[in-house]
């Protein structure tokens, strides 16, 4: 998925979603990414989207790019 700015959504982005609540990235099932602690063989029955995990500790999955901005990135 991609935010509306058009660049692709990653693994460790941190972002903030619709309502307010800000988190990191831990898997993104359209990229084929995903954070050592969410393996891709815990979401292989899901084809699309992508797993935000909380500052609040939900996790919280969205498969149509709802408005989650991106708020950082690490760089490597």
């Amino acid at each position: 998925m991609k935010y509306r700015d058009g660049i692709e959504m990653r693994v460790g982005d941190r972002v903030r979603i619709r309502n307010g609540d800000t988190g990191v990235i831990v898997a993104s099932m359209d990229a084929g990414e995903f954070s050592p602690d969410y393996p891709k063989e815990k979401w292989e029955d899901l084809k699309t989207g992508i797993m935000v995990l909380t500052d609040k500790g939900a996790l919280v999955r969205f498969d149509e790019p709802f408005p989650q901005e991106l708020v950082s990135r690490i760089t490597e």
